[in-house]
């Protein structure tokens, strides 16, 4: 991403989100209408994802988010994807007295079709909250014809943009956020994405997703250790690039080539066809429990082909689907009976934030949602014109961790991408990944506290078969789940520089992966309801963000605010985080009473 108006001493962006074409599906088929992120400076820097920003340890970033959704008039665009206007969600047409909140219905509304909130959040970043890009911290565009009542920012904005002026001495304009991110963290790979209250299912997957990358400082390989270099702004990945991040997501498109979302309940086929919601009925008439598209998506282009040389690649992996957990392999042939054989392991160095303690060698890459995967991929050896496949093993459904669940579609979500060996153009002179020392994060220290987090999912009233909402909640002292939803009181109250545990019992048949905002953390364990504790995956020994908690066993972490201010804790299954699977936590600077801790 190209730098914006020069700050003494910090890299500053001024970074918008825009509404445009872009030619996703394969050529001679239609372009497809998106939003994404992108350079005010410089029109042809939008893109979905958005173009990785470069940061350095140690330097701080500034970026002037802007909301741009307006047409060349500056009339609001309404969004692209059916939002469900029932769920607990930004909801602007409530005015400032129903902003964030769950509006009340006597029948059943359609989608929502005013102008769209956005809110940016650096995933994986160590800050304070006012740069978190907290879901009720939202902002409308500056749009000419905004409807009279609509509330213009969410209920957390204003609280963010005081503590900005202060701390920042910046002013936040209408239709902006000004926030800095300090990188006072080792070199790892972040994202930013948009996080709405209610919404980030329908504005990620509309294109609001981009890679954050920090680089140098003590926690980093010294220059030439590793292959290199990276695409600069506006570069593509070919022969002369050998660190390449890789953004996967699934998608669905109409024969007009836009994006397809499901706008009704009834595609989910667990509520029947003649269904009845508001007054009637708690499921909510459009938003999907889980939402998995038939289409896989890398860099913004269908099914791409990469061309590599005999040699060795770094491939930075994102999984930024909305629901669907990737188990990926290098295969010979996309279309053989899985599971397949691997043609080439992947030497994995790093994940979510930051190095691995030592190398691992994998015949596969298991990605939940938001998790993020370094690894060094060999072609070495390969003969020119030699193709291998990028295939997807992971289900169409929901994952449960289940070792015998059926693999995706190899004619279609079991495709990921190819890669095509074309001739050596210069020596590779990185060091083979067996032969690697990483800088390994810290040990933990002693935990003083364990958070007991609940995963619950709640089945409707009036039809059992289908999930009504997806909670997070506590724990009772008998072990039994208290689920509560995102408006509850604050019951995670993290003291300040106090390593804690938090443990999570997941109650459902699904495995979810858990997200917190501010911190990277240790995995710890996990242990099955009434079982042995067993240690984490060999590629979890590095400081996580993100981690997987499977049905009917505990994950356990520790984590070490050091920022006192409210984040949130939830799932990143974008689907089940807009519809009551999240909870606002609070680091506070003193021990909370026993009241607070029950």
């Amino acid at each position: 991403m190209p730098p914006g108006e020069p700050v003494p001493g910090i890299d500053n962006y001024t970074i918008g989100v825009r509404q445009f074409r872009q030619q996703i599906l394969p050529p001679g088929l239609p372009s497809t209408l998106v939003w994404g992120y992108g350079s005010t400076f410089d029109a042809t820097t939008f893109h979905s994802p958005g173009f990785t920003i470069e940061a350095r340890a140690g330097r701080p970033v500034r970026v002037t988010w802007v909301n741009q959704l307006v047409d060349g008039d500056g009339h609001f665009l309404p969004h692209l994807l059916p939002v469900d206007q029932t769920l607990h969600w930004a909801n602007p047409a409530g005015g400032v007295s129903g902003r964030d909140s769950c509006p009340m219905f006597t029948t059943t509304p359609g989608a929502y079709t005013g102008p769209v909130p956005v809110v940016a959040h650096l995933h994986g970043a160590h800050c304070s909250e006012e740069n978190d890009g907290y879901p009720s911290a939202w902002y409308l565009p500056a749009a000419r014809d905004l409807p009279a009542g609509y509330a213009t920012v969410g209920s957390f904005y204003d609280r963010h943009r005081a503590q900005a002026a202060d701390r920042l001495a910046v002013n936040w304009l209408p239709g902006t956020a000004v926030c800095q991110y300090p990188n006072d963290q080792p070199a790892s790979t972040l994202w930013y994405h948009d996080h709405t209250l209610g919404m980030t299912r329908v504005n990620v997957h509309a294109g609001l997703a981009g890679y954050y990358l920090i680089r140098g400082g003590d926690w980093d390989l010294p220059p030439g250790t590793l292959p290199e270099p990276a695409p600069r702004h506006g570069g593509l990945p070919d022969t002369r690039h050998h660190e390449i991040a890789l953004v996967v997501q699934d998608r669905s498109f109409n024969r007009d080539g836009s994006i397809f979302f499901p706008a009704g309940r009834g595609f989910f086929g667990d509520t029947p066809p003649d269904a009845t919601f508001i007054p009637v009925s708690d499921v909510p008439p459009i938003w999907n429990p889980e939402s998995f598209g038939n289409t896989m998506v890398v860099n913004g282009r269908a099914w791409p082909v990469l061309a590599v040389e005999p040699r060795r690649y770094r491939f930075r992996f994102l999984n930024a689907c909305n629901a669907r957990t990737l188990i990926l392999k290098i295969a010979h042939n996309p279309l053989a009976a899985r599971p397949a054989r691997s043609a080439l392991p992947f030497w994995q160095i790093g994940s979510d934030g930051g190095f691995l303690r030592a190398p691992v060698q994998l015949a596969q890459l298991l990605c939940a949602p938001a998790e993020r995967a370094d690894v060094i991929v060999d072609f070495t050896g390969l003969t020119v014109g030699t193709e291998l496949y990028l295939i997807n093993e992971g289900p169409d459904m929901a994952f449960n961790g289940a070792a015998d669940a059926t693999p995706a579609d190899p004619a279609t979500t079991g495709q990921v991408m190819k890669f095509v060996v074309t001739p050596l153009t210069s020596p590779d002179t990185s060091v083979p990944p067996a032969h690697l020392t990483l800088p390994a994060p810290r040990p933990a220290t002693a935990s003083d506290h364990t958070w007991k987090i609940s995963l619950n999912e709640m089945r409707s009233r009036s039809y059992p078969q289908a999930p009504a909402t997806a909670m997070l909640g506590t724990v009772h002292a008998d072990g039994t789940a208290n689920p509560l939803r995102w408006g509850a009181p604050v019951t995670e109250t993290p003291v300040v520089n106090a390593t804690q545990t938090w443990e999570i019992a997941n109650f459902t048949a699904d495995a979810h992966p858990i997200h917190i905002h501010q911190v990277q953390f240790q995995i710890t364990n996990r242990q099955p309801f009434g079982g042995s504790p067993r240690p984490p995956e060999s590629w979890e020994t590095g400081l996580k963000d993100t981690v997987i908690a499977y049905p009917n066993e505990f994950t356990r972490f520790t984590a070490r605010f050091d920022i006192p201010g409210r984040y949130v804790l939830h799932c990143h299954i974008l689907d089940h985080e807009d519809n009551e699977m999240m909870r606002p936590i609070q680091a506070v600077l003193a021990r909370p009473s026993a009241a607070q801790t029950t």
